[in-house]
């Protein structure tokens, strides 16, 4: 069997082919959730078969129309090794970049709204000591204040992999997020919480007045609480699976 000819097997295998359904899920959820932009941005999925291949979404598909069938598998030089559409190169530089060097599964970046209003403040990030949704990410985001232009090769995803410092949510300065994890349910959820905790900070801070955060060790024992049981993150996919 030639070498590719086993990256179309694998591709066509039904955990893989489960695993293309769940990402055109996610695709398709953070359209629904107002997440998109135009036919940019990227979500993927590593292979759980240590050979660094990963899925990725299409080049020039918005995210509401795509399916499984349209995702593409790539290696970790981000070469197409399977699938009917192009990659768009900055998915390939960024996303190769963190699956190999952080060791993240699941990479979600998206340039949703209000999570990339904070990146243009001075803070550059959300403050996890704010609302509830916010504690669930605290000690778990990065800010990587150094935008570098558009991300059209190999050292500036490698730049952005190594400024995440081993993050789960990483904000990218005047640019927008990382969201990663260990599958593409938990990751979502934690993507879709984390701009509703960066709208809730916007807003908040529009009205100027004072914001009250609270004491560093709740939001410590907030985060814990919410990544002790994922059961929600879970049952909101599936629902998400249900409507979509």
């Amino acid at each position: 069997m030639t070498q590719l000819s086993q990256h179309q097997n694998d591709f066509d295998s039904a955990p893989v082919q489960r695993l293309r359904d769940d990402l055109a899920l996610a695709l398709r959820a953070a359209a629904h959730h107002g997440l998109a932009e135009g036919v940019c941005n990227h979500f993927s999925i590593e292979l759980p078969d240590g050979t660094g291949r990963f899925l990725l979404n299409p080049r020039g598909l918005l995210w509401s129309e795509v399916q499984g069938d349209d995702i593409v598998l790539v290696d970790g030089e981000g070469n197409a090794l399977a699938g009917r559409h192009a990659v768009e190169p900055t998915a390939m530089f960024i996303h190769a970049a963190i699956h190999r060097l952080c060791g993240q599964a699941c990479v979600l970046h998206t340039h949703m709204p209000y999570a990339t209003a904070l990146t243009l403040t001075s803070d550059r990030l959300l403050d996890t000591t704010l609302s509830q949704n916010a504690m669930r990410f605290h000690g778990r985001a990065a800010a990587d204040t150094h935008y570098n232009g558009l991300a059209l090769d190999a050292s500036e995803g490698e730049r952005i992999a190594r400024a995440m410092g081993g993050a789960d949510v990483a904000f990218l300065g005047n640019h927008g997020v990382v969201v990663c994890g260990a599958r593409i349910d938990h990751a979502y959820d934690d993507l879709y919480y984390l701009e509703r905790a960066c709208m809730a900070q916007v807003i908040a801070q529009s009205t100027g007045r004072a914001l009250v955060p609270v004491d560093a060790a709740i939001a410590l024992q907030v985060r814990d609480q919410t990544l002790g049981e994922r059961l929600q993150s879970e049952l909101f996919f599936e629902a998400l699976r249900r409507t979509l």
